[in-house]
């Protein structure tokens, strides 16, 4: 249905989301898979060459232990699947890369952020034109700037307009996707504790300090009013990728001067589509209010001292956490415990785009959803669904000739990648999403309580979630932190 056809109608037009792929390389194995159960043949074949019966029984435990390790399934995954990240954890834990402590008395390199792990290598730098803090990560190459949108209440608008900005959405992803220079597009949603800034603000323009006891009480209620309630706040980090743009940076002057100006283009198109969209973007964010976000991610008890006192922590040599401990299935920093939950599986029907209201409305909950989008260029679009397409019919070939039948899973996932294909054909772009969502809370008892919630309100919006055990820290850097960082 076109869309002047659905806004005289006033429908909403349902979606539905590609399934994630879960086809391996022959028969549904993935590689890893396919090694191990190759070793296990292997052991067999030569054990029966070899020696017959009574070495087949010695060499019973290699390939009975490949053929468990390839097939048995822990979690919705098979074991061998798992071996990377225990090794990888046991590995860390061994290292002692599990906890970090900030030293406060060693001084750091001037432009450093004060982050744990694998972020302490990024760079911060202040573009002259626009003020915006960018973020430089010199191992993986890119340049970073945050962007504070305001909307209105999504589920509040009538069928015909949420219909009309879906499709404006579309547009602006859509835009990202033919530039080609784009690494990463985060967006991100999250509540933080109301600090009473906004009535104080109403009190200073609308009150009458005249002196009176009326309003000398008024005036002092507000000025100890803690947090109330819970506010909302979006952010869109665009990620330049300075390999794929390298040309355009040398033309521009080269460095962090030259991608800066560059970025600077994406920003200004990015803002043109944002704006199109009826969003409203508030600015980018200087050094000072990334290092606020950064803060208030890794102490949650300070958010609402720092939204009162505006000048306070806007300093990104200070705004990382003073102690992280990493366990296998939780983060604890300076305040807080932390949680995070990937969304393994959209929903496989027909949505209405308002689908995530039961998550992102959840009241009592302090939490930060993330979508992180990675666009491919048309080129690439168009070599990844050939590739996948061959691969499909590759593989149902092979099952027809050994007998295995075809199942709805398989059909499915073929469907979704000629439903890509057409899309691209109309003009639409291809990107990669991820959905995360870090739960913050005071305590262990509150945090599990938290994400029992959250996985209610995720079944209820159609979706599945799972925790990212063995990698909490790295998770909650790309669900918490508008720094378009992956996992």
């Amino acid at each position: 249905m076109s869309s002047d056809t659905t806004s005289r109608s006033g429908e909403l037009v349902p979606v539905k989301f590609s399934r994630l792929s879960r086809r391996g390389i022959i028969l549904g194995l993935s590689t890893t898979q396919l090694v191990t159960l190759g070793i296990g043949l292997l052991t067999l074949v030569a054990a029966f060459y070899a020696g017959g019966g009574l070495l087949i029984a010695y060499t019973a435990p290699i390939w009975a232990l490949s053929a468990a390790l390839t097939w048995i399934p822990v979690a919705g995954r098979p074991v061998v699947e798992w071996l990377p990240v225990v090794v990888w954890w046991g590995w860390r834990a061994t290292g002692g890369q599990l906890a970090y402590r900030r030293r406060i008395v060693a001084p750091r390199p001037a432009g450093t952020l004060a982050l744990p792990g694998d972020m302490a290598r990024l760079r911060e730098y202040t573009d002259p034109e626009t003020g915006a803090g960018m973020i430089h990560d010199p191992h993986q190459n890119t340049l970073t700037v945050v962007c504070e949108v305001s909307h209105p209440a999504f589920v509040l608008l009538d069928p015909a307009e949420q219909e009309r900005r879906v499709t404006a959405w579309g547009r602006v992803l859509a835009t990202v996707c033919r530039s080609g220079r784009i690494a990463t597009l985060q967006v991100l949603e999250r509540t933080l504790p109301d600090s009473g800034t906004g009535l104080a603000e109403w009190w200073a323009e609308h009150g009458t300090p005249d002196g009176s006891w009326a309003a000398t009480t008024y005036s002092e209620l507000i000025d100890r009013a803690g947090p109330a309630g819970e506010r909302h706040a979006t952010t869109i980090s665009l990620s330049l990728d300075m390999k794929a743009a390298a040309r355009q940076i040398r033309t521009a002057g080269g460095h962090l001067r030259g991608a800066a100006a560059v970025l600077r283009q994406e920003m200004g198109t990015l803002t043109a589509a944002l704006r199109a969209a009826d969003l409203a973007p508030s600015g980018w964010l200087t050094p000072g209010k990334i290092a606020v976000t950064l803060r208030s991610a890794y102490d949650p008890a300070i958010a609402s001292t720092l939204e009162r006192h505006g000048e306070l922590g806007q300093s990104l040599a200070t705004a990382g956490p003073v102690a992280v401990t990493e366990t296998w299935s939780q983060l604890r920093t300076d305040t807080g415990h932390h949680a995070v939950l990937w969304i393994s599986e959209w929903p496989r029907s027909m949505v209405y785009p308002g689908f995530l209201a039961p998550v992102l409305l959840s009241t009592g909950i302090q939490r930060a959803f993330s979508l992180l989008y990675t666009p491919l260029r048309t080129d690439q679009a168009v070599r990844d669904i050939r590739k996948k397409k061959v691969e499909h019919i590759s593989d149902a070939a092979q099952r027809r000739k050994i007998g295995q039948i075809e199942d709805a899973s398989q059909t499915a996932e073929y469907t979704d990648v000629l439903q890509q294909e057409a899309d691209l054909t109309a003009g639409h772009g291809l990107l990669r999403v991820t959905g995360l969502i870090s739960v913050s809370a005071p305590t262990t008892e509150e945090l599990d309580a938290a994400v029992s919630q959250i996985e209610q309100a995720a079944i209820q919006a159609s979706c599945e979630t799972r925790r990212l055990v063995g990698q909490q820290a790295a998770a909650f850097t790309a669900a918490a932190l508008p720094l378009c960082r992956k996992v």
